[in-house]
């Protein structure tokens, strides 16, 4: 992939997501932002697999962004580390919690490119609220199947262990085919209670209205959870968003991601329905519950793993 001259570099700034990587193999297409190591799109030809948005836009919805060093929520902003207190800015005022980490207005730097991946990085810096020193490296790769390959990477630059958690925000869709003729399918035994602010409080059974291992039909879904306790067959959990007509699109995350978010919503713009499913290494409130936080040592490293693939 040819690199840009500074007039190209200029022009890409139009964007309001930044400059914008492509990615080609056979019938394949991934778009990956500069803005937050962003997938903008995912498409197998001409099928457009993941929901996307317009070159001066922001992200809605948060479509398609990386999340480090917490994915999700932490609530009030504010949480403990040996005994001192540390708060957050508040990015969800309404519910007044820290949303999504502390790179979602990020620029991520290139650090390779070949003509099937691109390799971005960006740096947290300590600060109030995470006085760590970080790198969160994002790599795509289009595969020989023509699956969308992601891995995430923190590294830890600071003298002390730092807590994170990772995830992704994606929103899977299949071409044309309205949202309400699709059917999910996410095979999890529990789900997690979330209070009126979508902090966890409790978990419970996977059952009922939030039973999805069966396949269930996106018309009647309005839900907003997370899910555990993950199915996991080779080392890897898979959601499926499936068409009558047979076709499917679906999200894998490998067993560092123990956790699903599901949010299907009837607020994104241009759409009836919309399906985001999240591939996160804990969920919401993690930094306070301890649920799913790992805790990274000086100088190591953690990488986790999700894609896309599809049976178009």
């Amino acid at each position: 992939m040819p690199s840009e001259s500074a007039g190209e570099q200029t022009e890409s700034r139009r964007f309001a997501s930044g400059r914008q990587y492509e990615l080609r193999r056979g019938d394949a297409l991934a778009i990956v932002t500069e803005l937050a190591a962003g997938l903008r799109l995912f498409s197998r030809g001409g099928v457009q697999l993941t929901e996307s948005y317009d070159d001066d836009e922001l992200p809605p919805g948060a479509t398609g962004i990386t999340l480090a060093p917490w994915a999700n929520r932490v609530e009030d902003g504010v949480w403990y580390l040996d005994g001192t207190k540390q708060q957050l800015d508040i990015t969800e005022v309404g519910r007044n919690n820290a949303s999504h980490g502390l790179l979602r207005n990020a620029s991520y730097a290139l650090v390779d490119e070949d003509e099937f991946s691109v390799t971005l990085e960006a740096v947290i810096f300590p600060q109030h609220g995470y006085p760590f020193l970080a790198r969160h490296r994002v790599r795509y790769e289009i595969d020989a199947g023509l699956a969308l390959r992601v891995s995430q990477t923190l590294i830890n630059d600071s003298q002390d262990a730092a807590p994170f958690v990772l995830g992704a925000h994606p929103y899977l869709r299949l071409g044309d085919t309205a949202p309400e003729e699709l059917r999910l399918t996410v095979h999890a035994a529990t789900r997690l209670v979330a209070d009126e602010r979508l902090i966890p409080r409790g978990a419970a059974p996977a059952d009922g209205e939030y039973a999805l291992g069966g396949g269930a039909a996106v018309a009647d879904l309005d839900i907003d959870v997370a899910y555990t306790d993950l199915e996991f067959d080779g080392g890897r959990a898979r959601h499926v968003l499936s068409a009558p007509d047979g076709r499917s699109v679906a999200l894998e995350q490998d067993e560092n991601c123990g956790y699903v978010h599901v949010f299907v919503t009837g607020n994104f713009p241009g759409r009836s329905k919309a399906v985001a499913i999240e591939p996160m290494t804990g969920p919401a409130n993690a930094f306070n519950s301890g649920e799913g936080l790992r805790w990274l040592e000086p100088g190591a490293s953690f990488t986790m793993r999700w894609g896309i693939s599809a049976a178009l």
